[in-house]
């Protein structure tokens, strides 16, 4: 996960500027499209699932068949950041009345 998570982070500093976040200087950040055709050609992911955060903010998994995943958070102003990324992605239904 964290040679992943290195491989991710140095593509980034190609093709994006990077900007530290003031909570951690391993989050990367640049225009949204960019970072979605990252990680759809250099890990297979696709959107797996979206939600929105109370300060409209936009936060979505991307995944592949293989298993990684990545999280990904964009702001209203359109600057995507990554904020977290693995390996072994499970999809995990809820089966009506049965709680996870």
């Amino acid at each position: 996960m964290i040679h992943r998570s290195l491989a991710v982070l140095s593509l980034l500093s190609l093709p994006l500027l990077i900007e530290p976040s003031a909570a951690s200087a391993q989050i990367s950040c640049g225009p949204r499209d960019h970072l979605v055709k990252l990680l759809a050609e250099q890990y297979k992911e696709d959107p797996v699932g979206i939600g929105l955060t109370q300060p409209g903010q936009v936060l979505e998994v991307f995944a592949s068949q293989a298993g990684s995943w990545s999280m990904v958070m964009t702001m209203p102003d359109g600057k995507a950041c990554l904020i977290a990324a693995g390996d072994n992605w499970e999809m995990v239904t809820k089966i009506k009345g049965n709680p996870i």
